[in-house]
């Protein structure tokens, strides 16, 4: 089974959201914004992770390097081109890293 992560990034913390090929999520947490705290939450996915998608807000750079670095599969994603608000009458910072994975998984590239 293959999984796809998608992290909604803050200034001091962001949301790790993993999902299985079917939509369903099998991971998520919000945590601090430590490049170990994130390769621990990630850990046990490693073998079957497609990828992670990010947000490309303004302190992206540690993380998406921190993760290349291990060798990770990252996907910079350009947050004003991803028209997922549009209809929805809720969001959040779950739904935002999960709307990254889905993405990334139906292969959406933004």
């Amino acid at each position: 089974m293959q999984h796809y992560c998608g992290i909604d990034l803050h200034s001091n913390n962001h949301v790790v959201v993993v999902i299985d090929e079917e939509d369903k999520r099998v991971f998520e947490k919000r945590l601090n914004n430590d490049l170990s705290l994130t390769l621990s939450a990630l850990c046990p996915y490693r073998e079957t992770l497609y990828g992670v998608a990010v947000e490309s807000t303004f302190n992206w750079y540690w993380l998406v390097d921190g993760l290349q670095a291990k060798g990770y599969r990252m996907q910079l994603v350009n947050t004003t081109a991803v028209t997922q608000y549009d209809d929805l009458k809720y969001s959040g910072d779950y739904h935002d890293a999960f709307h990254l994975a889905h993405l990334m998984r139906l292969g959406v590239s933004c």
